[in-house]
């Protein structure tokens, strides 16, 4: 018993020395709205946290104007055609296959459907029944099945495994429709995740990917999910498979930044150590990633991806100047890492947003300050 005292006294003296060091270097805080240390994010030009879109980590006016169309008038033919389009071998292909199948599963979530209601989503089985054979058909059906497992059941029931099988036999339907095309496989990466694939099956199935799309990063943020400790791996395994991708980037590839979500995905719960976000493990890789951002092609839509979690690091880590100058390119999207993990992923990123801001104008800066 005196040991258990002695240690919740450890923790109380950690907490106050914590922060009477946060005081000393300015950190600072959330204050309410209106009050006179409150800073504003609007005078930066940001977005309302009403006006946030939490579809998509970044912009994509062709997939927004036809997801609305789709919606709108559920014809599947404007997805059909967007998706017929989009080079295969590209990661823009992989998020619109996502970004279709989310919004047909939400939409069934929705309007489950009844005697007198259509189920929502309908358009997507409508489309599997009139054109069975289009391949970007078939890539959004996996898909939707694999994100009604997540949505709709729990890892190791008999319900989750048996709408996962569906998956994995829709997955196999769709590569075949379309030989070169990595898409299925990467869905596929989700599926192995789930049913648990022991590692001699997952890795052909890897292998698959690399002979299609070597350097494709949506299918290594899959893929380091299965290697993660929480599921079919360790720390370890999944710092070597990030550390290798970056590794063997090409250059402007943003596979650079891989060791970032490493340490997102096995940041300890809780952390008493105040210069964590400042170690040397979590300092190298936002580096890394800020060395990819600024690296990459313009027009590469994982930049987005990237540049979330960037925020999220910079600014727990008090690195606030760099903060902003992510938000000023993300802001307006937050369907990324970490925000989506929130049931509120506008709300999350806002608090996280009015800290940059707050810590940025402590510091000296202002709109007229910071880089446009």
């Amino acid at each position: 018993m005196e040991i258990l005292w002695v240690l919740m006294a450890l923790v109380m003296l950690g907490f106050v020395l914590l922060q009477l060091s946060r005081r000393r270097r300015g950190a600072v805080g959330l204050v309410e709205p209106g009050h006179p240390d409150a800073a504003d994010p609007a005078n930066y030009g940001f977005a309302r946290e009403e006006e946030l879109d939490v579809r998509m980590p970044g912009p994509d006016e062709d997939l927004l104007d036809v997801l609305d169309l789709v919606q709108r008038t559920q014809d599947y033919r404007g997805a059909q055609q967007l998706l017929a389009g989009t080079e295969a071998e590209g990661e823009r292909r992989w998020q619109r296959v996502q970004a279709f199948a989310g919004a047909a599963s939400l939409e069934l979530r929705q309007r489950p459907g009844g005697v007198a209601e259509t189920p929502g989503g309908q358009w997507l089985r409508v489309w599997r029944a009139e054109a069975p054979k289009d391949a970007g058909g078939a890539a959004v059906h996996a898909e939707f099945l694999v994100q009604q497992a997540w949505r709709t059941s729990t890892p190791g029931t008999d319900e989750f495994r048996i709408i996962m099988e569906e998956a994995k036999a829709a997955c196999g339907e769709a590569a075949l429709l379309a030989p070169g095309d990595p898409v299925p496989y990467i869905v596929e990466l989700s599926v192995a995740r789930g049913l648990g694939y022991a590692r001699e099956e997952f890795e052909q199935l890897w292998l698959k990917i690399l002979d299609r799309a070597p350097n494709h990063m949506g299918a290594h943020l899959a893929a380091l999910q299965y290697w993660c400790e929480k599921w079919h791996g360790s720390r370890e395994l999944a710092y070597s498979f990030a550390e290798a991708a970056a590794a063997r980037a090409p250059r402007g590839s943003l596979l650079a930044a891989m060791p970032l979500f490493a340490v997102f995905e096995h940041l300890p719960e809780v952390n008493l150590v105040s210069g964590f976000y400042q170690s040397e493990v979590v300092t190298k890789a936002v580096h890394g990633a800020l060395h990819a951002v600024h690296s990459a092609h313009r027009d590469d839509p994982t930049q987005a991806h990237v540049r979330h979690l960037l925020v999220f690091f910079l600014v727990r880590g008090e690195r606030w100047a760099e903060a902003m100058n992510q938000l000023m390119v993300i802001d307006g999207h937050v369907g990324a890492l970490p925000w989506t993990l929130s049931s509120d992923p506008a709300a999350e990123f806002a608090v996280y947003r009015a800290l940059a801001v707050a810590g940025y104008e402590a510091n000296g800066g202002s709109p007229a300050t910071l880089p446009h």
